[in-house]
């Protein structure tokens, strides 16, 4: 059963004039868009011929994985009664290629830095834990997302 559709479009934006005459020969560039959404400008990444200053898949995925998370973890501690102040998240992932040319991502570290004014801050790795369990992007993919959180209880 089906609960949620989502749509996205992608174009390929990389023609400069003679398609994919050669592998070298065209950019690597994307454009992404979802009805009321700004554009995200894709491309490789730069070890595969693509523009650095665009988005690439693997930090995409990364992306997916910390938003996902965020969002699940402040769910739990509201929840919970733990009042998150700030979130911010140094996530960071391994790409391993194969021999023949193709590769997956192997790990994805989390490392969300959380400040808290409220609430038990002995609770909060099991909040992690249950909002990694919640998270659907996590749910969806076959290797380990690990976490490596720190909080800091401030007085208000």
């Amino acid at each position: 059963m089906r609960d949620h559709d989502f749509a996205v479009s992608l174009e390929w934006t990389g023609n400069s004039g003679s398609g994919t005459s050669g592998y070298k020969d065209y950019s690597r560039d994307t454009r992404v868009t979802a009805e009321h959404k700004e554009a995200i400008l894709g491309s490789a990444d730069k070890a595969f011929h693509g523009d650095k200053s665009r988005w690439n898949p693997e930090e995409l995925l990364i992306a997916a994985l910390s938003q996902c998370h965020l969002l699940s973890f402040l769910h739990v501690a509201a929840s919970a009664g733990v009042i998150v102040e700030s979130y911010r998240d140094d996530a960071t992932g391994s790409l391993a290629l194969t021999a023949e040319g193709g590769g997956s991502m192997v790990e994805v570290v989390l490392r969300p830095h959380i400040t808290i004014s409220s609430g038990d801050e002995e609770a909060v790795p099991g909040l992690h834990r249950r909002a990694r369990e919640l998270c659907f992007i996590a749910n969806s993919v076959n290797f380990p997302v690990l976490h490596e959180p720190v909080t800091v209880k401030v007085s208000q």
